[in-house]
């Protein structure tokens, strides 16, 4: 059974920086990019434990996603009982560690 994926406005947020930083609108190769990272988030629905718990956290988990140096992390937790993932930050991995509302 598919989870459900759920975004945190301040995933959201990062999301629309994300969009903005990359001129997305402006460029083929960063449209392509953007829609991979979104892709790649949707595709937490079938298998969200593939991916390994976060150093911050051993209850969040972690998509790493691009090439270096341009890695991004999104960072999210699974919510077994409603059967979703919570998509809760999206950063650069070279960031410092994400600290846990």
């Amino acid at each position: 059974m598919a989870y459900l994926i759920k975004t945190t406005p301040r995933a959201e947020r990062d999301l629309i920086h994300l969009y903005e930083d990359i001129n997305v609108e402006h460029s083929d190769a960063a449209f392509g990019w953007y829609t991979g990272l979104k892709q790649a988030i949707l595709s937490l629905a079938e298998y969200p434990n593939r991916c390994p718990v976060t150093p911050e956290s051993n209850r969040l988990r972690h998509l790493l996603y691009g090439h270096k140096p341009n890695i991004y992390r999104v960072i999210y937790r699974i919510l077994e009982k409603q059967k979703q993932v919570e998509i809760l930050h999206i950063r650069h991995g070279a960031r410092q560690e994400f600290k846990a509302d």
